[in-house]
């Protein structure tokens, strides 16, 4: 279809001036045909964003207390954009609907989720376009889990009556009619759904960054933007920690091949980052991008001829699936296993798991490292650059950082080392300046 999706984040919905260069970036291509809408964000290092003053109100009404000067806050905050932006137009029933919702214990998504639904209405009414409410198009299965094909049918047909659009993102409706949230974030899914049911030639998801960072700007100074970068390699990065754009985001238009363009609504001349199903051109550099996250634990198990027991690792992965605990990464060697595993899962359960895990494969030594941080160094160029891994560990060893966890993945567009969590700024630094310069 002759049509782009234009996504808007929190920060470029954040008050009327960024209305206005939305408005200028959508009229600027005839083909920005339909838009998602997130809250509004922050104005200012020390505001409130619009999803955390509704999830005030929800405490606040589930601890019986008053919401009214809380509430006050959102009503201002629409209200100012209205008034600023000189529309005609009101949402003064949807805000004492939504009071009213919150005050009787409505669900906690529902609430959430009006922050993105208000801020459509205003940009469709500021746009001239349409507002479809994504309650009506985008569906939950039972287990909460996104019914991607009604969805797609639905929403296809919907979009196919109306020109013009916009949808709100972060949510959508089980099948008992209640409203069901995506994690944070999840305005970045809304439209990726959205492309991938109209077909669009591309996906522009707008934010106040130009484009994906090589790495964390708060850790290495001016990181180089990424040019071009494969779904695999996104999903990689963002999964570490890279918070551009959801890492869920790639699934729906990964079925069609569809193109993401990660831009910046302050500067819309810059060309961003282009997400790209596969890279026909190398990247300038060997790495695509270092990333990283802190917060894990090493289960490491020891036992001789661990290697020619059958069904070892089954019996070790079968204890952590009895405690609904889902592990990171599983590096192995004859006599030794190691099983990654986000801290937060572990807590609260680390000594019976540790037992158990002893008493069903008989293991020698089984002990647990807390304070663990992962990097993950990832890039298509890897594949075919040998020496990589090298010089990883070499820029590691320079800033006398030990290396308690090495993983591969099997496409080799990826490496990941664990260390100390005091060791985590001065390693990626490390590894960037090795591979940029």
């Amino acid at each position: 279809m002759d049509s782009k999706v234009v996504k808007f984040g929190g920060s470029s919905l954040a008050d009327a001036e960024q209305f206005k260069k939305v408005a200028a970036i959508v009229k600027a291509d005839s083909k920005r045909k339909y838009v998602v809408a997130s809250a509004p964000g922050k104005r200012f290092d020390d505001d409130i964003k619009v999803t955390d003053l509704l999830y005030k109100c929800f405490e606040l009404a589930i601890a019986k207390k008053n919401i009214d000067e809380t509430f006050s806050k959102i009503k201002d905050r629409y209200n100012g954009i209205i008034s600023d932006l000189g529309l005609d137009f009101s949402l003064e029933d949807e805000l004492e609907t939504i009071k009213a919702g919150i005050i009787h214990r409505a669900s906690r998504d529902y609430v959430a989720s009006r922050g993105e639904y208000l801020n459509a209405m205003v940009l469709a009414a500021y746009l001239g376009y349409d507002f479809i409410d994504a309650e009506t198009c985008i569906f939950f299965d039972d287990d909460g889990n996104l019914d991607t094909e009604k969805t797609n049918r639905v929403l296809s047909e919907l979009l196919m009556r109306h020109s013009r659009a916009v949808i709100p993102g972060f949510y959508g409706c089980m099948s008992n009619g209640t409203i069901k949230t995506f994690s944070r974030g999840g305005s970045d899914i809304t439209g990726s759904i959205v492309a991938r049911a109209i077909e669009a030639e591309i996906y522009e998801n707008w934010t106040d960054v130009s484009g994906m960072l090589m790495a964390d700007p708060r850790i290495v100074d001016n990181p180089k933007v990424i040019d071009v970068i494969t779904y695999g390699e996104l999903r990689e990065l963002s999964y570490m920690g890279a918070s551009v754009m959801h890492e869920d985001a790639i699934f729906p238009v990964k079925v069609s091949n569809i193109p993401i363009n990660i831009r910046n609504t302050n500067s819309p001349e810059d060309p961003g980052t282009m997400i790209v199903p596969e890279a026909s051109g190398g990247s300038p550099y060997i790495v695509t991008g270092v990333a990283g996250r802190k917060g894990f634990s090493i289960i490491n198990i020891e036992k001789d001829m661990m290697n020619a027991e059958i069904g070892f690792g089954r019996r070790v992965l079968e204890v952590l699936e009895n405690h609904k605990v889902c592990f990171e990464h599983l590096p192995s060697s004859i006599d030794t296993m190691s099983v990654v595993i986000s801290t937060s899962e572990l807590r609260s359960t680390k000594y019976e798991m540790v037992a158990e895990i002893a008493k069903v494969v008989n293991a020698d030594r089984v002990t647990v490292e807390d304070g663990i941080a992962l990097i993950a160094v990832v890039g298509r160029s890897m594949v075919s650059a040998k020496g990589t891994a090298v010089r990883i560990f070499s820029a590691i060893a320079r800033e006398n950082i030990n290396i308690k966890m090495i993983d591969q993945g099997s496409s080799e567009r990826n490496i990941i080392v664990g260390i100390e969590e005091s060791d985590y700024k001065a390693a990626i630094r490390a590894i960037y300046s090795e591979f940029v310069k």
